[in-house]
């Protein structure tokens, strides 16, 4: 299982672009994939979960990776992060 923390520095926090882009590069991995905020978990790959979780600047998250190809995952998920703008 693959786990990293990210803080949110985007002024608007994970909005639905950024969001949506999210999903649709954890979308393309077979892994389960979740993001943890506050103490919830949705699974990365739903647009609503994601949005549910109203994750603001300054937020600290967790992302979990378990599948065949968590790794590839993991390091496609950090590159939209900061290729977003939505962490460091």
């Amino acid at each position: 299982m693959e786990k990293k923390d990210f803080n949110i520095v985007a002024d608007t926090g994970i909005h639905a672009r950024p969001a949506t882009l999210l999903v649709q590069t954890a979308s393309k991995f077979s892994s389960d994939i979740n993001l943890e905020y506050q103490g919830k978990a949705v699974n990365l790959k739903s647009i609503m979960g994601v949005m549910s979780l109203g994750v603001g600047q300054g937020a600290d998250v967790t992302i979990t990776v378990e599948g065949d190809d968590e790794a590839e995952a993991m390091a496609a998920i950090e590159e939209t992060m900061v290729n977003e703008g939505l962490s460091e």
